[in-house]
């Protein structure tokens, strides 16, 4: 009598793990697509309705400010959100601080995609509109962290960047859907887009929200985690994450500042280069266009590149990506001034693939210099705090130096470089994190085997 095929012992086992991982990498896009639609959505519509709708005034450039002013205590609260989730993460578990962040990312999206505007509501509705925007900040700053160690604790060491490399499809993915969304409102008539149409994209989340919570409670915790707990690395009366990574801060800083970098050409390429190409002249449905462009472009990179480090190591591609940035940094603007929609779409996108090739390793480098104890703390704080520095007052400090100088690039082109300038020295210093044991203690959170700048000892 035939029968199933015998299965070789561990054979099913692997084919779990593997499942699992799947599972989990595609828990990690969606949520990543959730919180990058919702954050990168108001990014776009603060430069194209908040300064107008919440923070009128004579000046249109004060409004864009203004806008951009509340963009910025977004990128405020980020950190403050990588450390209430991270600590929680690194205590209690992976999952629930993941499942707790999209909820509060959702429902504030969709509170804003309601809220009565300065006409109607007097003072207290940008005051409520800069409420809702530090609550989506702390909503992503725990989700990226904890999304992008939950898929490397359960991936393949070898494959650690091509996996997380599908859960950061999720912020290309995100960005194009939000310009996508953006792309069809402003189809409508100005007032009728100013009235009402921009609220549309604001209300949808509420159906990705039920999407992402559906694949994300159906996930397993983190095997890594789960083997902590169960080996008493995990207790209540040690000091708490955050003490023992800033105890010895050499990594977290030196996170952060590799993050600078890819952070500050993000808001450039992205929320600042809408208001700067509608300054020059250019229709709204063509830098739109653009836009898409720039995500498609993310959407190949990311995951190419992220995979590409786990071949040539994660320093190589960043590096790449830094020298090719620096180089392009003044012709990129001047492609942009000369009035064609073509050049200036060529312009963001190749800008964009400089910034996929800094990007995309970040997050497999970031978790593998951090031990299990502290990585969600540690990995959410040195990058939400680079997204702070690089990306939080960038857009708004752009606009003043372009109004102040007359619209000239110049200044644009100084920010690239000296953000990058900062990445480069930062990875410079972190010895290569390909391949590490993720069990390991790094020296600097109470460990032997290891330290940030050094790489691993021998045993």
């Amino acid at each position: 009598m035939a029968g199933r095929e015998p299965v070789a012992p561990g054979a099913e086992e692997e084919r779990d793990r593997a499942r699992q991982v799947r599972r989990v990498a595609v828990s990690g896009l969606l949520g990543t697509v959730i919180e990058y639609y919702d954050f990168l959505l108001y990014s776009t519509m603060a430069a194209l309705v908040f300064g107008t709708l919440y923070f009128p005034a004579s000046n249109p450039a004060a409004s864009t400010i203004a806008a951009f002013g509340t963009l910025a205590a977004g990128y405020v609260a980020r950190p403050l959100g990588g450390l209430l989730f991270g600590h929680f993460g690194d205590r209690l578990g992976r999952k629930s601080a993941l499942v707790t962040s999209m909820v509060l990312m959702g429902v504030a999206s969709v509170l804003i995609g309601v809220l009565p505007t300065y006409a109607t509501f007097g003072l207290a509705a940008p005051i409520m509109l800069v409420l809702l925007r530090v609550v989506q900040g702390i909503a992503v700053g725990g989700e990226y962290g904890g999304a992008a160690l939950m898929v490397i604790e359960h991936a393949d060491p070898r494959r650690r960047g091509a996996w997380v490399g599908i859960m950061q499809m999720g912020s290309p993915l995100g960005s194009l859907m939000s310009n996508g969304a953006v792309a069809l409102v402003t189809l409508l008539p100005k007032d009728q887009f100013l009235a009402w149409g921009w609220r549309i994209p604001f209300l949808a989340s509420a159906a990705l929200l039920v999407l992402g919570l559906y694949v994300r409670l159906s996930v397993v915790e983190s095997p890594l985690f789960r083997e902590a707990v169960a080996a008493g690395k995990v207790r209540a009366r040690e000091p708490v994450p955050l003490v023992r990574v800033l105890k010895k801060p050499r990594a977290v800083l030196l996170a952060c500042a590799a993050g600078i970098g890819p952070f500050a050409l993000t808001a450039l390429i992205g929320s600042h280069s809408v208001a700067y190409a509608s300054g020059l002249g250019y229709e709204l449905p063509d830098i739109m266009r653009a836009h898409l462009l720039i995500s498609l472009t993310g959407l190949v990179g990311i995951p190419l590149f992220s995979a590409l480090s786990d071949r040539v190591g994660r320093r190589r591609v960043l590096l790449a990506g830094a020298i090719g940035a620096v180089a392009f940094a003044f012709p990129m603007y001047a492609l942009v001034g000369t009035g064609s929609v073509a050049a200036m779409t060529a312009a963001l996108v190749i800008a964009q693939v400089f910034q996929n090739l800094m990007y995309a390793p970040l997050a497999p480098m970031l978790s593998e210099m951090f031990g299990t104890r502290v990585r969600y703390t540690g990995v959410s704080l040195g990058y939400q705090v680079a997204s702070l520095l690089g990306a939080g007052f960038t857009p708004m400090a752009a606009a003043a130096l372009v109004a102040a100088t007359g619209g000239s690039s110049l200044p644009l082109s100084w920010i690239i470089v000296v953000a990058v300038g900062i990445s480069t020295t930062a990875v410079l210093l972190i010895a290569e994190t390909r391949g590490r044991d993720l069990r390991d203690e790094p020296a600097e959170q109470g460990g032997e085997q290891w330290d940030a700048t050094s790489g691993p000892k021998s045993r």
